[in-house]
């Protein structure tokens, strides 16, 4: 089923806890999924993801955090201390998933999809940091792909163009 989904929704994942989710749980809702890590200069953006789930949840808007070890080792924690610091410090209440790879032969399905639907700069399709953002519509589509420096509230209007289609 994972490498040949056609929509977002068709994927599945372990949160923190190891309980496995499938995507489809969130089927006709539009999601920003994100690569996130602790231990990066990026990592306040924590606060503003949680500002715009807060601020969306209630119209069908969903932030999925997946930590990754992969740049500058800035995720090296265990998942416990994971949702422990992004609790204590950021109030982070959106679903964490369990710690991926997103780019090399490991990299998760998800992110394989992802990748595909919105390449980078020049058609690469690597994740070049942490806290790169993709957007999915209510059809499970990748709608964009947005870079570590894009802080989350410059989202909120395309956010809600999706939520209003």
């Amino acid at each position: 089923m994972e490498k040949s989904a056609e929509t977002a929704y068709g994927f599945s994942a372990a949160l923190l806890d190891g309980s496995p989710v499938s995507l489809d749980k969130f089927r006709g809702r539009v999601l920003l999924i994100v690569n996130t890590a602790s231990k990066c200069g990026f990592t306040p953006q924590y606060a503003g993801l949680e500002e715009l789930y807060r601020a969306y949840k209630d119209r069908g808007f969903e932030v999925l955090g997946f930590p990754c070890n992969q740049f500058g080792a800035q995720e090296p924690g265990p998942a416990a201390e994971i949702g422990a610091f992004c609790g204590k410090n950021y109030g982070v209440s959106f679903p964490l998933f369990a710690k991926i790879d997103v780019n090399g032969p490991d990299a998760h399905p998800l992110y394989r999809f992802l990748k595909e639907g919105k390449p980078g700069i020049f058609g690469t399709e690597n994740i070049k940091w942490n806290f790169t953002k993709f957007l999915i519509d209510r059809q499970g589509n990748v709608t964009g792909r947005f870079g570590p420096a894009t802080e989350p509230k410059t989202l909120a209007v395309t956010i809600e163009e999706l939520l209003d289609r």
